[in-house]
């Protein structure tokens, strides 16, 4: 008999108790996903990331004590390191911006809705970038004008881009959207280990090393606007 798979076990540290109670009440209710964890700011968060070894920390940004930018490093320092998304909401584009050069897997907004969230950290624990669309824009443009790593030149960039192929392309510009590999497999009716193939093929074809250097390259090529 197969065993059932472990639950993705999740830290959610944010410095409003409602908040930290709403999405609390979410991922309870979610098949599959475990709370085991709750701080009210960043270094509780990292002591408890020690104690109890989450799959995914839910971090705030702007908190007391220890912020969500100071607690990214020594998460991701742990062994083995969890996946760290942040919380967010509109006009912190640059602290994500920061967040996401530390090591972040991605950012939601606070305001997403019940299945959105349910959604990002099962797709954190599937080890895809979780971006919110509704930011990823203005974010992936702060980014760019900062001089990322992929937007060195422009006719390197064009040519990390001529090594793709058709389909490849294609996912590449859904990166650039912000779009989970499950988002991708719906919107192009491919199987997630298709999905999952192009993404590693484009990783190592531009040489991104990350999904949100992907996305930046699609931005800075033209492939999303």
């Amino acid at each position: 008999m197969t065993e059932p798979a472990r639950p993705i076990r999740v830290l959610l540290a944010d410095d409003e108790t409602m908040i930290r109670h709403g999405v609390c009440l979410i991922l309870r209710h979610a098949d599959g996903i475990e709370v085991v964890a709750e701080a009210p700011d960043g270094r509780q968060a990292v002591e408890l990331a020690a104690a109890h070894r989450p799959d995914v920390v839910l971090l705030d940004i702007r908190m007391p004590v220890y912020d969500g930018l100071a607690a990214i490093a020594p998460l991701l320092a742990l062994d083995p390191a969890p996946r760290v998304v942040m919380l967010t909401t509109f006009g912190d584009d640059d602290n994500v911006v920061r967040a996401l050069r530390e090591g972040a897997a991605g950012f939601l907004l606070k305001d997403e809705g019940p299945q959105e969230l349910i959604s990002a950290v099962r797709a954190a624990a599937a080890g895809d970038a979780v971006l919110s669309p509704g930011v990823t824009g203005a974010v992936i443009s702060r980014m760019l004008r900062a001089g990322e790593p992929c937007d060195a030149d422009g006719a390197l960039a064009d040519g990390r881009i001529a090594r793709l192929t058709g389909r490849e392309r294609e996912v590449l510009a859904m990166l650039g959207e912000g779009l989970s590999n499950q988002d991708i497999v719906a919107r192009l009716g491919i199987g997630i280990g298709t999905v999952k193939s192009h993404v590693s093929a484009i990783l190592d074809k531009t040489g991104s090393t990350s999904r949100v250097q992907a996305a930046l390259l699609a931005h800075r090529t033209g492939l999303a606007s």
